[in-house]
């Protein structure tokens, strides 16, 4: 199985038998976008004649890196303006988000190729981590500076005319600071020399969620259709941005129980939490849930990267029911949710944070 532009194919280069619906329909328009976008950014040009190496080189950064993922966060441009717009959504304009939707794409590409080298993780999205590629290594580190650059040319391109082009702007840079400083709270306090459970608490750990990881994945995309759909008014934008970081949080639980209980061949990542050290929902929960010896054997093991060590944590987790634990956190936090939508009396389509939460509950990658 491959893909090409983002669509997915057998090896014999037909796509998979399945019955065609609406959804599929916009993820095909979408995808059709792509290769556009890829030729906008690194087509050669005559007066550039002497940077054709590069663009050859930044073209095949961006096939490789951008297109494969689930392209939520892409996708849900679209859907939030046409919820927001209804039948006055022109083809234009739907146009126009999804080239906003591949941005958030090209941005989270950006994060995720910085992240792999932070990391050293192995895998991405079923294919080795870009850096691991056969002549990338550290140029890894160059080749997301430039991913992140692309987003702004792009906006340039297709949005300078449009009066909400600032506010774009001004997004994507909040944005970028908001995941870059929730990076840093991270790596700050999991340091990589050192295990040193202190800061590992509830709180700090939903802090570097919601600026490493709510704000680019569930803000972000709803506020770019906002702003094109004319709603600029900052209690709007507050009000839903409320509702979409307490589905970020969700979404990142999920994603910590994922990456030491995930199917790899399902998820297209080995998990590495309990190598990496990383203060994630799992490790704060077994912090608050056990005695003393179990501590010690938690303080031994973790960020250790020894597979023996790992299963050890990993039975630890068995013992003090995590992945119950888990489950109940589930269903409670979605229904919380599903209360905070229901109640939500701001501008914007209920339809919009329901879409949201149906994408994310119980997914299985």
């Amino acid at each position: 199985m491959a893909a090409t532009n983002g669509v997915t194919v057998m090896a014999n280069g037909t796509p998979p038998a399945k019955k065609p619906n609406i959804q599929d329909t916009d993820l095909q328009d979408f995808d059709a976008v792509f290769s556009t976008l890829v030729k906008d950014l690194t087509a050669p040009t005559p007066k550039e004649q002497e940077i054709d190496v590069c663009k050859q080189w930044f073209k095949r950064v961006c096939e490789y890196n951008v297109p494969f993922g689930k392209k939520n966060r892409g996708m849900m441009v679209v859907q939030s303006y046409k919820l927001l717009k209804g039948n006055d959504a022109t083809e234009e304009d739907l146009h126009r988000a999804r080239i906003l939707g591949w941005c958030i794409e090209w941005l989270q590409a950006y994060f995720l190729v910085a992240d792999d080298v932070m990391d050293q993780s192995v895998t991405r999205r079923g294919q080795p981590c870009w850096y691991k590629v056969d002549g990338v290594g550290l140029e890894a580190v160059n080749d997301g500076l430039y991913l992140e650059n692309s987003i702004f040319l792009l906006l340039k391109k297709y949005f300078k005319q449009q009066e909400y082009y600032v506010d774009l702007l001004e997004l994507f840079h909040e944005t970028s600071l908001s995941t870059i400083t929730g990076q840093t709270l991270d790596m700050i306090t999991a340091p990589t020399d050192r295990v040193d459970f202190a800061q590992y608490t509830m709180d700090r750990y939903k802090t570097i969620v919601k600026y490493k990881t709510a704000f680019y994945s569930f803000y972000l995309p709803v506020a770019c259709a906002m702003y094109m759909a004319g709603i600029k008014d900052e209690a709007n934008h507050a009000s839903a941005k409320a509702i979409l970081l307490k589905m970020g949080e969700f979404f990142q639980i999920q994603d910590d129980y994922l990456d030491c209980y995930g199917d790899p061949s399902v998820t297209g990542k080995v998990g590495t939490d309990i190598e990496d050290n990383k203060c994630s929902w799992l490790c704060v929960q077994a912090l608050s849930l056990c005695n003393p010896e179990q501590r010690k054997l938690l303080e031994e093991n973790y960020a250790q990267h020894d597979p023996e060590k790992v299963k050890i944590v990993k039975k630890l987790f068995a013992e003090l029911e995590l992945e119950r634990l888990y489950k109940e956190y589930e269903e409670n936090s979605y229904n919380e949710i599903v209360n905070l939508v229901d109640s939500f009396s701001g501008a914007l389509p209920k339809e919009i944070f329901y879409a949201f939460a149906k994408k994310i509950y119980k997914r299985s990658k």
